[in-house]
């Protein structure tokens, strides 16, 4: 099996380490493992090389390390995510202004409409 096809290429400690239970991951709201698919769908596809998120996911985790939150704010899939919103911006996979648009839009939807 190919690295693309495997999660072998995972950190499995660290800080950068997704959140793990007993050598699972762990996710703590769907959306968090949504966006870990999404983002291991494209790298599959070949849109970005892993170290290119990763290094931006440790630039992620350290800037919200200095802006001294309180512990219990942090949300791994946070920083996961915006690593991840930041490498599809500049490698032009897609418009910010467009994402904030359709996050909008999403996020106005009628109640019973949120699937």
């Amino acid at each position: 099996m190919s690295a693309r096809n495997s999660l072998d290429f995972l950190d499995t400690d660290g800080r950068v380490a997704p959140p793990r239970s007993n050598g699972e991951l762990v996710f703590q709201a769907p959306w968090e493992s949504r966006v870990f698919g999404v983002t291991i769908s494209l790298y599959r596809a070949g849109f970005f090389e892993w170290d290119e998120f990763r290094r931006l996911l440790i630039e992620e985790i350290a800037d919200w390390e200095k802006q001294g939150h309180d512990r219990a704010e942090w949300s791994y899939y946070e920083r996961w995510q915006s690593a991840l919103e930041r490498l599809l911006t500049a490698k032009k996979v897609w418009d910010k202004d467009e994402l904030a648009a359709r996050n909008m839009a999403l996020a106005n939807r009628p109640a019973g409409h949120d699937h």
